[in-house]
C-alpha cells in the first residue's frame, strides 16, 4: 500500500509517538488540574510540540498560523452565520414556536427522538457544525420547556450529524475515500445512509437517554446573546422556521446536485454558469442567504426597525468569540501533529502488520484519528494507503462501499483534545473538558464501533 508523498519526520516513529502521548497529556493536565484556559492550553502545547517534533525553528510559527487559520476558514463563517441565524429564530419566538409544534406531535416523551430525526435529515447535506449550530437554538428551547438536562436532546442531534458527517456523501470524507477506493457512490450514499440511521439509533438516540439520566448539563445561554428572550406573544408559524431552516440546505442539496452531475458528465463542469452556481451553492453563502432572508421575514416584514435588527445580529456573535477561538486552536493542535509526521509514522507501522484488508483500513483511520484528530484527514489518508490492496484484491460493489463506510467508522472513533469538533461541541453545550470526554468522546466512539460492525456484516454476507 503507498500514501501519496508527504516529508519525511524528523524524528523515529518512536519518539515521535511518544512526544504526541505526552502531548495529549500535557494538555489534559493544564486544562483539568492547573486550570489554564483552553485556548492558552491549546497554543502553549502546539508551540511546545511543534519544537519537540523537530518542526524547522522558522516553520513553527507558521505551522501554527496554518493549522489555525485553516480550521478558521472553515468554522468561522459557519458558526457566526449560524448563530445570527439562531439568535434571530429564538428571539422571534420562532424556536419556542417549533418547539411547541415537535411536541404536541410526537409527544414530551419522544421530543429527544424528534430532534434527532430532524438533525438526521439537516444533516445529510449539510457539514456537521453548520448543521448543529442551526439547530441549537430548537434543542435549547426543547430542552428549557421539558427539563431533564440538555444531553438528553443535545447528544441526539449531535450524533445524528456526525454519522451523517462520517458515513454518507455529499461530506469530503466519504465522497474523497469513494474516489480513492473507486467504489460506485450511488452504493455507497445508499450504503451509508442505511449504516448512519440505525447506528445513530442505537448509539446517539439510545446513549443520549441513558447519559442524560446520568449527567445534568443546564441549558447555556451561547446562543441567546444574553438571557433568555421573553417569549413572543405572537410568534411566527413553525412552518415559517420550518421553511427557513431548510433554505440553506435546499441550496446547499441544489449544490450536490449539480456537482453530482457534472462528475457523471451529465453538464460540462467547466462551463462558466456551472462554475457560478457552484460558487453560490457553497454553504457559507446558504446560511449567508438564510440569516438574510431571515433577517426580514423574521424582522423587518413582522415590525422590527433595522437598527434593532443590527444590534440582535450583533449580540449573537460576542458569546462564540471563545468557542471560535478555541476551536481554531484545537485545529492548530491538529496541524502540528500532522507537520511533525507523526500520522504517516503511525499509519506506515500499522500498514505493514499483515490484517485482513477490511480490518486494516479501519485500524489504520482509526489511529489516524486519535494521533492527528481530523475525521476527513483520517479517512482520506486510510483510503489512499489501502487503495492499491483493494485494486489488488479484485473487490468490487457492495464490498468497495462497505470498505468506504469501514474507513469512515474508523475516522470518526474518540474524539478528544486534538479535534477540533470535540471543543466545538464541548463549548456550545457548556461542558468542560471531563464531562466532554465522558459524553462526546464516548459517543464518538460507539458511533464508530457500531459503524464498523455493520459496515463488516454487508462485506461479509453480500
Amino acid at each position: 500500500m503507498n500514501a501519496a508523498a508527504s516529508p519525511a519526520p524528523a524524528l523515529a516513529t518512536g519518539p515521535l509517538l511518544l512526544i504526541a502521548a505526552v502531548a495529549i497529556l500535557a494538555l489534559l493536565v493544564l486544562i483539568m488540574r492547573f486550570r489554564i484556559h483552553a485556548f492558552l492550553a491549546l497554543v502553549l502545547v502546539s508551540l511546545l510540540t511543534a519544537f519537540a517534533a523537530g518542526i524547522a525553528p522558522e516553520k513553527v510559527v507558521p505551522t501554527l498560523l496554518s493549522g489555525f487559520g485553516t480550521t478558521l476558514a472553515s468554522v468561522a463563517l459557519l458558526v457566526g452565520l449560524g448563530a445570527m441565524l439562531g439568535r434571530l429564530v429564538e428571539v422571534s419566538g420562532g424556536a419556542q414556536a417549533l418547539a411547541d409544534d415537535l411536541i404536541g406531535f410526537f409527544g414530551e416523551k419522544r421530543a429527544p427522538l424528534a430532534l434527532g430525526v430532524a438533525s438526521l435529515i439537516f444533516g445529510f447535506p449539510i457539514f456537521f457544525d453548520a448543521g448543529l449550530v442551526v439547530m441549537l437554538p430548537i434543542i435549547f428551547t426543547v430542552a428549557r420547556r421539558l427539563g431533564g438536562g440538555l444531553l438528553r436532546y443535545g447528544i441526539p442531534a449531535a450524533g445524528a450529524f456526525s454519522c451523517m458527517h462520517v458515513f454518507a456523501p455529499p461530506h469530503p470524507g466519504p465522497v474523497a475515500a469513494t474516489e480513492l477506493i473507486k467504489a460506485d457512490i450511488g452504493l455507497v450514499t445508499l450504503l451509508g445512509v442505511a449504516i448512519a440511521i440505525p447506528t445513530w439509533y442505537l448509539t446517539s438516540y439510545l446513549f443520549g437517554l441513558w447519559i442524560g439520566k446520568r449527567i445534568d448539563v443546564k441549558v447555556p445561554e451561547l446562543l441567546s446573546g444574553g438571557p433568555m428572550a421573553e417569549r413572543d406573544l405572537n410568534p411566527p408559524k413553525s412552518s415559517t422556521v420550518v421553511l427557513l431552516l431548510l433554505l440553506p440546505l435546499a441550496i446547499i442539496f441544489v449544490n450536490t446536485g449539480l456537482d453530482t452531475l457534472g462528475a457523471l458528465g451529465v453538464v460540462d463542469r467547466k462551463a462558466g454558469w456551472f462554475l457560478v452556481a457552484r460558487g453560490l451553492g457553497a454553504t457559507p453563502v446558504a446560511l449567508l442567504v438564510a440569516v438574510l432572508v431571515g433577517s426580514y421575514v423574521l424582522g423587518v416584514r413582522r415590525g422590527k426597525s433595522r437598527a434593532a435588527i443590527e444590534k440582535l445580529l450583533d449580540s449573537s456573535l460576542g458569546p462564540i468569540c471563545a468557542i471560535t477561538l478555541i476551536t481554531g486552536a484545537g485545529g492548530m493542535f491538529g496541524g502540528v501533529l500532522r507537520a511533525s509526521g507523526i500520522g504517516d509514522a503511525l499509519a506506515h507501522v500499522l500498514d505493514g502488520m499483515g490484517l485482513h484488508i477490511f480490518i486494516a483500513g479501519y485500524v489504520i483511520a482509526a489511529a489516524l484519528r486519535i494521533a492527528q484528530g481530523s475525521a476527513t484527514v483520517a479517512l482520506i489518508t486510510a483510503a489512499g494507503l489501502v487503495q492499491p490492496a483493494v485494486e489488488a484484491a479484485g473487490y468490487q460493489g457492495l464490498e468497495r462501499a462497505a470498505i468506504v463506510v469501514a474507513l469512515g467508522a474508523g475516522s470518526v472513533i474518540a474524539s478528544h483534545v486534538n479535534d477540533s469538533g470535540f471543543w466545538l461541541v464541548g463549548r456550545f453545550f457548556d461542558m468542560d473538558l471531563k464531562t466532554t470526554l465522558k459524553t462526546w468522546t464516548v459517543l464518538e466512539t460507539l458511533i464508530s464501533v457500531m459503524g464498523f460492525a455493520l459496515a463488516g456484516l454487508v462485506f461479509v454476507l453480500f
